[in-house]
């Protein structure tokens, strides 16, 4: 006979085999997320079972609608809508949240911490927001903390920068974070679709929502960045100390220039942790079209990183999805069922940035600029002279087409596109208001570059 030991999740214990750690899993919501990973782990519970030497079992799942939830295959005994009947129930030593949303999620996963439950999350406005106070309470009743799920969707990237990269110092990273944009920016640069059009494309498929708003306008970038950039950098950057910038004004005639000139435009978060400080970033970026993120198309996400030691890696994979999210969340259950340590954060996790940290807000690009300027001799000396008057180098000038076009006003001129050399965020944008009040062109369009 085997002998039973006894296992200890926080505050929680049971009976278990000695070979086989028995865990009880409940999950909050049966959404997308909470739908692929109760299938998830329901059909992997034997596999779980040899390979990891966990017998993962689904003791409760919360739901508004019991009968909806009876149809997707869930025993009507494991059913609740009472969350104090989860947080209670002894059987239950990981909690999962997927119900999305800040305030009843933050409540329900603080209780389940106070118990002393493991907590597992895929809400990234959640971790983004609250992580100090959700990392508080754990560290009182000696509970783990995962969300794995909460940002790039099935792709490792966390789990890669708490346990893969440790040994370097993360100088740079750059990620397509979010689908939903991906897919637009990728339909308007293949099929020369305008963004509108696009955009109804998203939501016809599902992957943006009726109001679209947390991705177009790149609010679920930022979120995600400051959760990976707070990994990456060992220090706490919070979602305010973000520059942001959507998609929702992008023409898909710079797309198109963009194209005919080398260059992808995606939707990038970024954070570089530079001698000045810290750089942290989401905005439509064209990056060359030999770049490894240039090739990441539809609603594929990608992050690239670069360490002090290994030098440049990159992730990519499905960034959302019930059943992509779903393998980050059961890896996390995984994780935490077999894992006695418990890690926190690497830094001092408070509401705010820690008083010694300096973060860059006029930080350094290359730009994409498209003017409408007069058909007349010597216009392009002029523009090129503003650009030299405020210390920028140019590195190519391009007339794409002849044809004239109406700028913002309704006057006809022709378009001219140039790519400049890095450049202050302030020397950019004087040059570009000296022009607009030059008489003689005007500027449609500044998108950064980043090589």
């Amino acid at each position: 006979m085997k002998k039973n030991i006894k296992q200890v999740n926080g505050n929680s214990s049971k009976e278990v085999n000695a070979m086989t750690k028995k865990v009880g899993v409940a999950i909050l919501g049966l959404g997308v997320v909470g739908g692929g990973t109760y299938q998830t782990l329901t059909k992997h519970r034997e596999y779980y079972l040899k390979t990891q030497n966990v017998d993962i079992t689904v003791e409760a799942v919360l739901v508004r609608n019991k009968e909806k939830a009876v149809a997707q295959g869930v025993p009507a005994e494991i059913l609740t809508d009472n969350i104090a009947e989860v947080i209670a129930n002894p059987a239950v030593d990981i909690v999962v949240e997927t119900i999305g949303g800040v305030d009843a999620a933050k409540d329900y996963v603080l209780a389940a911490l106070r118990e002393g439950k493991a907590v597992v999350t895929a809400n990234k406005e959640l971790v983004c927001k609250y992580s100090h106070e959700l990392e508080r309470v754990a560290k009182r009743t000696g509970c783990g903390i995962y969300y794995e799920a909460s940002c790039v969707g099935g792709v490792p990237i966390i789990r890669t920068l708490l346990d893969g990269v440790q040994a370097n110092r993360v100088q740079e990273m750059m990620g397509i974070i979010n689908g939903t944009t991906n897919y637009i920016l990728t339909k308007m640069s293949q099929e020369g679709a305008d963004y509108a059009d696009a955009l109804k494309d998203a939501q016809k498929l599902g992957y943006a929502e009726a109001d679209p708003t947390n991705d177009v306008e790149g609010f679920d970038a930022l979120y995600k960045l400051s959760i990976l950039s707070s990994l990456a950098f060992h220090t706490k950057v919070p979602y305010t100390k973000i520059y942001r910038e959507g998609i929702s004004k992008i023409d898909s005639k710079d797309i198109a220039y963009g194209k005919s000139l080398g260059y992808t435009l995606k939707l990038l978060a970024i954070g570089k942790n530079t001698e000045k400080g810290i750089e942290v970033r989401v905005h439509p970026t064209f990056v060359p079209n030999a770049h490894p993120l240039a090739s990441v198309n539809d609603s594929f996400n990608a992050v690239y990183l670069k360490g002090d030691a290994v030098g440049d890696i990159m992730l990519y994979g499905r960034g959302a999805g019930a059943f992509p999210t779903a393998s980050a969340v059961v890896s996390d259950v995984i994780y935490a069922a077999t894992h006695a340590e418990v890690k926190y954060s690497t830094f001092k996790n408070t509401a705010t940035a820690d008083s010694s940290v300096k973060f860059v807000s006029d930080f350094e690009s290359a730009y994409y600029v498209r003017l409408a300027v007069d058909d007349e001799a010597g216009v392009l000396a002029k523009m090129s002279g503003i650009f030299g008057k405020y210390g920028i180098s140019l590195v190519a000038v391009s007339q794409i087409t002849q044809k004239k076009e109406p700028d913002d006003e309704g006057i006809l001129r022709v378009p001219l596109v140039i790519i400049t050399h890095k450049t202050t965020e302030t020397q950019i944008k004087n040059a570009m208001t000296k022009i607009n009040a030059s008489g003689m062109g005007k500027v449609q369009a500044a998108i950064r570059v980043e090589s």
